[in-house]
Formats: C-alpha cells, sequence, structure tokens
C-alpha cells in the first residue's frame, strides 16, 4: 500500500464510498468499499466545549464491526514511510491549495505564514485512512500534524504553540538539520 502526499488515494487504488439516499440536512448514508453501510450523520453536542465552542458538531459513526482494525499493517507501513520521509506532513479535510474544514485551513496558514514547506494528505480522498489515522495517532480529530515523524498535535495545538513563537523555533531546527 502506497500513501502519496495530496492524491494518495490513487497509490491505494481504493473504492470511494457510494452514496445512497438522502437522510436531511445534507447527510448521506455511504457504502463502504466492502459493502457495509455507513451509519448517517447524527447531530450531537460536543462534551469538550472549550474546543468545539459549545457548537454543535457532525459525526458519522461506523456501523459496529464494520472496520475492524482500520490501521491494516499496509496502511501503517505507508504512513511511518510517508511521516519518516517528509519533515512537516499535514493529514487534513482538503488539501492545502483547497482546504475544507477551518482548523485545516488555520493549519495551512500557519505553515504557509512561516514559510514552510509541508505535505499534505486529504483525509477525505478514502474513508480507511480517516478511520486508520485517528488509531495510527491516537487523535480522533483532524487536522493531524507530524514533524520529523512525529505526532505534534492538532489544530489548537499548532495554532497556541505558533502564537506563543514556540513553533517558529522548532520549525527552523527541523528544517535547518
Amino acid at each position: 500500500m502506497t500513501v502519496q502526499a495530496s492524491g494518495w488515494s490513487k497509490g491505494l487504488q481504493a473504492k470511494r464510498p457510494t452514496m445512497v439516499g438522502n437522510v436531511g440536512c445534507g447527510a448521506r448514508r455511504a457504502r463502504s468499499a466492502t459493502g457495509c453501510q455507513v451509519r448517517p450523520l447524527r447531530w450531537r453536542r460536543d462534551d469538550r466545549p472549550e474546543q468545539a465552542g459549545g457548537r454543535r458538531t457532525a459525526t458519522c459513526e461506523a456501523q459496529q464491526g464494520e472496520a475492524p482494525g482500520a490501521l491494516t499493517p499496509e496502511l501503517r507501513a505507508a504512513v511511518d514511510r510517508l511521516v519518516g520521509e517528509n519533515k512537516i506532513v499535514l493529514f487534513m479535510k482538503g488539501t492545502k491549495m483547497f482546504p475544507q474544514c477551518g482548523f485545516s485551513n488555520t493549519c495551512v496558514q500557519i505553515f504557509n505564514q512561516l514559510g514552510a514547506p509541508f505535505e499534505d494528505v486529504n483525509v477525505l480522498e478514502d474513508e480507511r485512512i480517516r478511520t486508520g489515522m485517528k488509531e495510527y495517532s491516537q487523535w480522533p480529530t483532524f487536522p493531524q500534524v507530524y514533524i520529523e515523524g512525529e505526532f505534534y498535535g492538532g489544530c489548537d495545538i499548532l495554532l497556541e504553540s505558533y502564537q506563543s513563537g514556540e513553533l517558529e523555533e522548532y520549525v527552523e531546527r527541523v528544517l535547518a538539520s
């Protein structure tokens, strides 16, 4: 399995989920490449209001047993290779040219402001990478930032370290090495 930045799903040669039915509020049910049905979006109150601003957020949950061990050995090896070969990798919703999430856009803007080159991986292209990355990093949300092969954090951590000046110093050290 290969993971490529900005369009890596071509290397996976995976089928994108097919959408079936309209559940309302724009939410749709999907069938994965294996044919298992994904539950429709449901609204819930985020239990971490300091991170979600107390807003309602949509979550999509796979049916129990649909993606057992979403992090396959092939996916783990591909992600290990990607984060090992690049100084900075951003797993995000969308691409750096077209972020599809405000938090992902914030991360892109921070790296652009620092002038730091980074690779981006669109987690919306394949459900396997999206669920597998949550297991890989033990971090439930996106974006996810990896610097020098290590998980750095999400948007909130990146933003805090950028505002304090810590991120700029760290990125300069990493890029100089």
